[in-house]
Parts: structure tokens; sequence; C-alpha cells
């Protein structure tokens, strides 16, 4: 099982793309897999054909878990540096039988696997900061759970603090309820929001005339999606100064080396993000391809590896549910998201014809990090984003 992507440790096998006995190319598909966040696919490393599977449909393994085997040339094994998985008193081409239960070696020593994270590390699992008993840790390790799962509990031990008891009752009454399983989208979601809300988060909101921007769409062939505008908007503006996008990291600001910028995309049960790469230096024109593409690709669950993660700050259209405010809440590896409300007709004062005027208006929003910028820097910043929106030819 090889690594799909940033801060995955495994992944469920969905479907097998080939059967043993099959004749496979390098690089050919041969296994569809789904993970926390997005529905993939396993290659061949090399040609070769099929041995046989070790693995189950339905069922979890953790990246460097050993799924099947390939019978491939020596010259394809020496030149990826593999291991033959042979036995020296077997002919060549003749394969071990070695049954592999989920999250065990051959040796059937358990494998420990740490997700791999290109960039700065974020904590797959941190706990809350809510004091917890040493007894009480280890139950809730036990189970799964976070201090945040127990914030509507009522503690009855000394000042409040919550009790073993307490925890045991909580769980026989959740036992009472009507219970589902939730998706691994719906707990990626959660895990990741949970760990945003442990900064300091704040919001500044903006008003932005879209008159220009629609009547420029109307008139574009391809039609960006207003999502896009702000997208790009957004990486003119960091391009220019990328602190605001920086990660307070101990004592030091850590300053993005490109411009990726990500749009989020309600997919089932839960949001994806796909990722443009150095939108700043790319024209808007030549992003609206691009940009649709991700979005089929997202609401399908088949994102591609590099199309995920990484990326600096994030924008969401909420206005495409009819709200017109919102404080999104940006990931865990961000400093800023940049929120757009539907468009709504509003009276403007136009001083030169002396009166009110129809003009179409939505609400921009951007939340950040207090601790990286203050209201300041994030007005300015809003503001600069509304002045490139207002000439969206430039863009």
């Amino acid at each position: 099982m090889p690594q799909l992507g940033e801060s995955i440790a495994e992944a469920v096998i969905v479907r097998f793309l080939v059967q043993p006995g099959d004749r496979v190319e390098a690089d050919q598909d041969v296994l569809e897999v789904e993970t926390n966040k997005a529905t993939m696919n396993v290659s061949s490393p090399c040609p070769g054909t099929v041995q046989d599977w070790k693995v189950k449909l339905d069922a979890s393994y953790p990246v460097g878990q050993v799924v099947g085997y390939l019978e491939a040339s020596q010259e394809d094994v020496e030149r990826l540096g593999l291991t033959a998985p042979m036995d020296a008193g077997k002919s060549h081409g003749s394969l071990p039988e070695v049954e592999l239960e989920h999250g065990s070696t051959p040796e059937g020593k358990t494998m420990t696997v740490e997700p791999t994270v290109r960039g700065l590390p974020v904590p797959a699992n941190a706990a809350g900061a809510s004091y917890m008993s040493p007894r009480m840790k280890a139950r809730m390790a036990e189970l799964g759970l976070h201090a945040a799962d127990l914030a509507g509990i009522a503690g009855s031990g000394a000042a409040g603090r919550l009790t073993i008891q307490d925890f045991e009752k909580f769980l026989v009454n959740l036992e009472k309820n009507p219970l589902t399983k939730a998706s691994s989208m719906r707990v990626a979601v959660a895990d990741a929001m949970r760990r945003s809300w442990t900064r300091p988060i704040a919001t500044v909101a903006l008003p932005v005339c879209i008159d220009a921007l629609l009547a420029h769409r109307k008139t574009s062939e391809p039609k960006p999606g207003p999502a896009l505008y702000a997208m790009r908007a957004l990486a003119i503006a960091l391009s220019k100064n990328s602190a605001p996008a920086g990660r307070l990291i101990g004592n030091n600001i850590v300053h993005p080396k490109s411009i990726d910028i990500g749009f989020a995309v309600e997919a089932e049960d839960g949001v994806l993000v796909p990722v443009i790469r150095n939108l700043d230096t790319r024209p808007l024109k030549e992003l609206v391809g691009v940009y649709n593409q991700l979005v089929e690709l997202a609401r399908q669950r088949h994102l591609p590896p590099d199309a995920t993660g990484g990326s600096i700050a994030t924008v969401t259209n909420f206005g495409t549910f009819g709200l017109t405010w919102a404080t999104p809440i940006p990931l865990p590896e961000q400093t800023l998201v940049l929120g757009m409300g539907a468009g709504r007709l509003v009276p403007s004062w136009d001083a030169a014809k002396g009166q009110f005027v129809p003009i179409m208006e939505l609400n921009l929003t951007l939340s950040f990090d207090h601790r990286v910028m203050d209201g300041g820097a994030a007005g300015r910043l809003l503001a600069h984003i509304a002045q490139l929106l207002a000439k969206p030819e430039e863009l």
C-alpha cells in the first residue's frame, strides 16, 4: 500500500481492477482504494503478471502493507530496488504462500505506520485542552474519543470536574439513541475543524460591488466561476505580501514558497479542497478548464494526489447556499480562508446622479489566525482583494 497523500496512513480496498493471472503494464491501475479524503487508484510499479491478492474488499490496510504479489522480471526487480518475495529453495517465479493479517508483517509483528507529511507537521490526533485524569484518558483512547466529544457532559466531581462515572453514564445514555456509523469523510472533516479551533480565529467582512465581475463573466468564454475570480484576486494580493498567509511556528513566521490556493467543494457527507498551484502566475482565462475539472473530480472523490494538500489558503463560496454572511474556519495547516456570500441587489448612493441606484453586492469575509495578523492587516488584505475584483479584466 503506497503513501496516497499527506497525513494518510491507511486506505480501504474498494475494487480489484485486475485479477490474478492478468498481465499488467507499468503504472497500470490495479486497485481502487478509498482514503478519508478521496477515492484513488493504486498502480503497478512495473510490467508483470498479477499472482495473488492478499487483501479483502471493504477492509482497511496501512501504508506499507503487502496487498498482493506481482511476478516481474529480475531486471525490473533490481531497477526498482525490490526484494524478490521467494524462498531460496523455490524455482524462479514461485511465490511463498504467506497470509497477512491486517496490520501485521509476515513475521507477525504489528506494523507501526506514521503518515508522511510534506512540509510542517500537523498532529493527526491532538487532544483538547481540558484536564482529564490518566484513567479517563486511557478509557477515551480505548474508545477513540477526543475531549471535544465530551463537551456536553456536566461533571459531578470537585469544581465540576468530569469523573469516570460521569463518562461511563454518558456512554450508557448514548446507546439508548439511534446510532449510525460516521463516514471517513465526516470523521476527517470533524478532526480538521477540531484542530483548527485550537487557535484564536477572527473574521472581518466587507460588502463588495460585483457588477464589473458579472459583466466580465458574461462576455468571457469559457466563463470563470465566481470563486475562481476570488482565488485569482487572493493569489495576486498574497504575491505582493505573503506574510498574512504565513504560519506561526514557535517564534517564527514561516512564509509560503509558492502561492497555492485551495477551494471548497461539497462532496458526499463532507467537503474536499482541491488545490491550484502557482495561482499568482497563471491568468484567469487559462484556469477555467483546470478549475472545472477539479470541481468534477472532487465531487466524484477522485482528486489526484498533486491536487490536494499544501495550499496556503482556501476560498469558499457559501453564497451558493443562499447565505449572505458566514464565518468559515481555516484548515489546520492554513492561516486564511476567504468566503463569498450570495449576491443581492441593494441601493447605492451615486453622487454624480444625486440618487440611489441598484447594484449587485456580496459580502466578502476573511477568517484568519489572530496570532499571525491583526484586524488592521486583515482589513487591508480584504480591501486589496476587493479592488482587484473591481477590475476583473486584469485578473
